[in-house]
């Protein structure tokens, strides 16, 4: 697997991530085996996680893995803070180095390659957020730092305050959601990442599922959309835009040989600023599907196709 610097830092990662908010829930210890062995197999270097996935269970397994299974030094493993198990936001200092060091237990790490603000906290002073991560970073817990959920104007204020006195850790990535499906972080979150300097990391690149076409005569069983917990999640995506960006999406893969999932999959990887999208999968034989991806380049003509038909932004008079 190809690797590409995050944003204007020398670290590199892998072009996929491996996202792990299944494990523990939906994904079971002997599949997160499985799925972490065929990703590291494949060349895959960024693993992504969060300390309230599955109430702390997905960093556990992580941790097990990393001891058991796969080289630790081999990989590039990043983490989240900044929402307590209750759901609440908290970006206060006290609160996200308690939840740093409460992930590095649960990892068994001495420090993360890349510890992120999981979500922007408009009741705690962002100097004050912003602290824990240069404290993180001085201390050696964690190598580099990144903002997750950050509205375009919150990534560029966080951005300007960490390059205004030397010494403090540049925020080097920004986590959201990007795909076919939703594009609306192309007008002010894009331009505002490739100012500061950070390298994208989408999340849901395959529009939730949906761009693998599985949705297209209804909802399978077993999948997603059929689960309760999961309906209001995949609903948003099952409307007639979306199915018409789906339908030119599996045109292109029938015209190419692959499947809809390494179309769009290859689309959202190869977007200005984008350094990894990070891909989940409940079980092996569906990350199996996603790194068949990593040899497809789209051909300009169907890459601009599907830019037309993607775009949402409403037309000018």
């Amino acid at each position: 697997m190809k690797e590409r610097h995050l944003g204007r830092s020398g670290l590199l990662v892998s072009r996929l991530g491996l996202g792990t908010m299944t494990w523990g829930q939906d994904t079971d210890p002997d599949e997160a085996v499985a799925q972490l062995v065929a990703f590291a197999e494949a060349g895959g270097t960024l693993v992504d996680t969060a300390d309230v996935y599955s109430d702390g269970d997905s960093e556990r397994i992580l941790g097990h893995l990393l001891r058991e299974v796969v080289d630790r030094d081999t990989l590039v493993i990043a983490t989240k803070a900044a929402i307590r198990p209750n759901g609440r936001y908290d970006g206060s200092r006290r609160h996200l180095l308690r939840a740093l060091d409460a992930s590095l237990d649960r990892m068994d790490l001495d420090h993360v390659d890349l510890w992120q603000l999981h979500v922007y906290d408009p009741a705690t002073p962002l100097e004050e957020t912003l602290s824990a991560l240069d404290e993180a970073v001085a201390s050696g817990r964690a190598r580099y730092v990144g903002v997750s959920n950050y509205a375009g104007w919150q990534i560029s204020k966080a951005a300007a305050w960490q390059r205004a006195w030397p010494g403090r850790a540049p925020i080097v990535s920004a986590q959201l959601e990007y795909s076919l499906l939703s594009r609306d972080i192309e007008r002010e979150v894009v331009p505002a990442a490739l100012d500061a300097g950070a390298g994208l990391l989408p999340f849901s690149p395959l529009g939730r599922g949906v761009l693998t076409g599985k949705y297209r005569t209804g909802i399978p069983a077993g999948s997603r959309a059929a689960a309760p917990r999961f309906a209001d999640f995949v609903q948003p995506y099952l409307d007639e835009e979306c199915a018409r960006i789906v339908e030119s999406v599996v045109t292109a893969a029938e015209g190419l040989g692959v499947s809809p999932l390494s179309v769009a999959l290859a689309w959202v990887r190869d977007r200005p600023g984008v350094a990894a999208p990070i891909v989940g999968a409940r079980t092996a034989a569906q990350l199996e599907a996603i790194l068949d991806s990593e040899d497809l380049t789209l051909p300009n003509e169907i890459r601009a196709a599907l830019d037309d038909v993607s775009d949402m932004s409403p037309a000018h008079p």
